[in-house]
C-alpha cells in the first residue's frame, strides 16, 4: 500500500505587500554596508602605503620654479686700518713718550725717545775707532807720495848720471883721438857709461815698483776705513731709531708702555694707525671659502645708505671654527668718518646662473647627502631622487628629479624616518 504525497492539498499563496517591502529594504542595507566597508579598506590601504603621519605645521615647504640663481655671501664685518704698524724698542733703556692715544700725528713726527747708554757709547767708540783708520789711510797715502818722490829723485838722478857718463866717454874718445889720453882711459869710460845705464834702468824699475806698494798700502788702509765707516753708519742708524717717528700721517693707536718705563730690546711700544686707508674684515663659513679669490669684487653697505665698491684683497689659509676671515679693501672711494671696529655690512657676488632650476634652501640638502627631496602631491610626501647644483645662501640648483611647479619638503623631512612615503595632515 503506497502512501501518496502531500502535493495535492498545496496552494499558492501570494505575498503580503509588507513583506516584499521589508525584503528590499534589506538588500538596500546590505548594500551600503559594503560600501562602507569598502571606503573603510581603502582609506586603511592608503593609511597603510603612506607610513608615517606628519602635520604640516611641522615642515616647510617650497616650490621649484625657475629664475635667476644668484651666488653670493652676505656678512657682517669690522672696519680695520689696513696699515696699522706697530713700533719697536730697537735697545734696552727708558722711554720717554711724546704722544698719548688717539694724538693725530704727521709723517716724521718724534712720537718716543728711548736712551740707550750702552748704543750711544758704541757709537762713539766706533766712531773714534773710524777717525784712527782714516788718519792711518791718510798716512799711508802721505808715505806713498813720499816714496814716488824719493824714487822719481833717483829716476832723475839716474839720468844726470848717465849723461855725465856720456859725455866723458866722449871727451875721452877725442883725446884719445888725439894721443892725449890712454885706451885704458877710454876704457874706463866706457865701463862707466854702462854703469849710468845699469843705475838709470834700476831707477826707471823702481819708481814703477814703489808706485804700486805705496797704491796698495793706501788702498788697504782705505779699505779698513770704508769697513769701520759701515759699522759707523750701522750704529749711527741704531741710535738715530731710538727716536721713534711715524711713519705717515695718522693717530697714535695703543701705547703699550708708560712713561718712563723701561723696556727690553724688541718690546713693543705704540702703534699707529693709518686713518686715510681701511679694510673691512668678515668671517664666511669654510664650504663658501674655496669660491674667494685675491681681487674678486664686492660691495660694501655704508652707515650713509650709500653702496661702496670693494676687493678682496686678502683670504686667510686658516679655519677658525668653520670659518675663514678674509679682508675687503675699498676700491676707490671709502665711506666718510670711519673708526676702527666700526660695523658694516659686505657683500660678494660669486656667479649668477640665469634661467636655472630653483628652489629654497633648506636642512635636506644634508641630509642623504643632498641626492634625494619629498615631493609633496594630495597631501602626500613621496621620497625621490634629485640631483643639486650650486647653491646660494637661500636657494638651491635642481639639476635633476625635479620639475617646475613641483612642491618639496625643504625643512623637517627628517620627521618621515627615511620612509618611502608619508602622509601629512592638514596639508
Amino acid at each position: 500500500m503506497s502512501i501518496r504525497d502531500t502535493s495535492a492539498q498545496d496552494h499558492r499563496v501570494a505575498p503580503a505587500a509588507g513583506h516584499n517591502r521589508r525584503r528590499r529594504q534589506w538588500a538596500l542595507a546590505v548594500a551600503i554596508g559594503a560600501a562602507v566597508l569598502g571606503a573603510g579598506a581603502w582609506v586603511a590601504s592608503g593609511w597603510a602605503a603612506s607610513g608615517a603621519s606628519v602635520s604640516a605645521e611641522r615642515l616647510r615647504i617650497a616650490e621649484v620654479k625657475r629664475g635667476d640663481l644668484v651666488r653670493d655671501i652676505a656678512a657682517d664685518g669690522r672696519v680695520i686700518a689696513a696699515n696699522s704698524p706697530v713700533l719697536y724698542a730697537i735697545a734696552g733703556g727708558s722711554v720717554d713718550l711724546k704722544v698719548v692715544a688717539g694724538d693725530a700725528v704727521r709723517k716724521g713726527q718724534v712720537l718716543a725717545e728711548i736712551d740707550s747708554p750702552e748704543l750711544r757709547s758704541k757709537l762713539a767708540q766706533e766712531q773714534s775707532t773710524l777717525a784712527g783708520l782714516e788718519a792711518e789711510a791718510s798716512r799711508a797715502e802721505l808715505d806713498g807720495e813720499l816714496a814716488r818722490s824719493t824714487a822719481r829723485k833717483e829716476l832723475d838722478q839716474a839720468r844726470i848720471d848717465r849723461t855725465a857718463a856720456e859725455r866723458d866717454l866722449e871727451r875721452y874718445n877725442r883725446a884719445f883721438a888725439g894721443g892725449a889720453v890712454a885706451k885704458v882711459d877710454v876704457a874706463k869710460a866706457e865701463d862707466e857709461l854702462k854703469k849710468a845705464d845699469i843705475g838709470l834702468s834700476h831707477a826707471r824699475e823702481g819708481i814703477g815698483r814703489q808706485d804700486r806698494s805705496a797704491s796698495l798700502d793706501a788702498r788697504n788702509k782705505r779699505l779698513l776705513a770704508q769697513r769701520q765707516a759701515a759699522i759707523v753708519a750701522e750704529a749711527q742708524r741704531q741710535v738715530d731709531a731710538l727716536t721713534l717717528r711715524a711713519p705717515f700721517d695718522g693717530q697714535v693707536g695703543q701705547v703699550q708702555v708708560a712713561q718712563r718705563a723701561n723696556v727690553a730690546i724688541n718690546d713693543p711700544v705704540l702703534s699707529v694707525v693709518d686713518l686715510g686707508v681701511f679694510e673691512v674684515e668678515i668671517k664666511v663659513p669654510e664650504s663658501f671659502a674655496r669660491d674667494l679669490a685675491i681681487g674678486m669684487p664686492a660691495q660694501i653697505a655704508g652707515n650713509d645708505g650709500q653702496s661702496y665698491a670693494a676687493k678682496i684683497s686678502a683670504v686667510s689659509p686658516e679655519v677658525v671654527s668653520g670659518e675663514v676671515a678674509s679682508r675687503l679693501r675699498f676700491d676707490g672711494k671709502q665711506p666718510p668718518a670711519l673708526r676702527q671696529n666700526q660695523r658694516l655690512s659686505a657683500r660678494i657676488v660669486l656667479d649668477t646662473r640665469r634661467n636655472a632650476l630653483i628652489v629654497e634652501r633648506g636642512p635636506f640638502l644634508e641630509q642623504d647627502g643632498g641626492h634625494s627631496a619629498y615631493v609633496v602631491s594630495a597631501g602626500i610626501a613621496t621620497r625621490r631622487v634629485i640631483r643639486a647644483g650650486a647653491s646660494s645662501l637661500s636657494q638651491v640648483e635642481i639639476l635633476e628629479g625635479l620639475q617646475p611647479g613641483d612642491r618639496i619638503v625643504v625643512s623637517g623631512a627628517d620627521q618621515f624616518a627615511n620612509a618611502e612615503t608619508a602622509r601629512i595632515s592638514g596639508e
